[in-house]
């Protein structure tokens, strides 16, 4: 999925095998996924998309002026959060360790492979359709971890 501050940003499904890198997309608040060398366009990942990133992900303190940070973390399962909340971010990584980090936190540049669609996934609107009707009908639940 793309986050709500992407609803004026052009966006495409993300595709296993895509590589992606962290991108600040203009006219919008907020970070997420472009595919290398297309800036312009936000790449919308399904809840339990896997991803690898090249380097040790590194994100923006929570409070901002305080230096950015590496979590020895290398891999990463996408999904959503505080889906009870319109107003906040949703798109977010949680990694092997545990810890969940907004995708807006992440710093700018990082380049990430798609290993894999969650179960059953699709790119076509087939899936977005089930998936929402999925989502209205499950309750939303919160993270039992720390979020960044």
């Amino acid at each position: 999925m793309c986050d709500y501050s992407l609803q004026h940003v052009a966006t495409r499904a993300a595709k296993v095998g895509d590589q992606l890198v962290t991108t600040k997309f203009n006219n919008s608040i907020t970070r997420g996924f472009s595919e290398v060398g297309v800036p312009n366009v936000a790449v919308c990942i399904l809840p339990g998309t896997e991803l690898a990133f090249e380097h040790d992900v590194e994100c923006d303190h929570a409070l901002g002026f305080f230096p950015s940070r590496k979590l020895r973390e290398r891999v990463a399962r996408f999904r959503q959060i505080n889906m009870d909340n319109p107003y906040e971010h949703h798109d977010a990584l949680e990694f092997p360790s545990g810890q969940v980090v907004l995708l807006t936190r992440l710093c700018e540049g990082q380049a990430a492979t798609v290993l894999q669609l969650p179960a059953g996934a699709t790119t076509g609107e087939e899936h977005h359709h089930d998936q929402a009707a999925d989502e209205t009908s499950a309750p939303a639940t919160q993270p039992d971890r720390a979020i960044v």
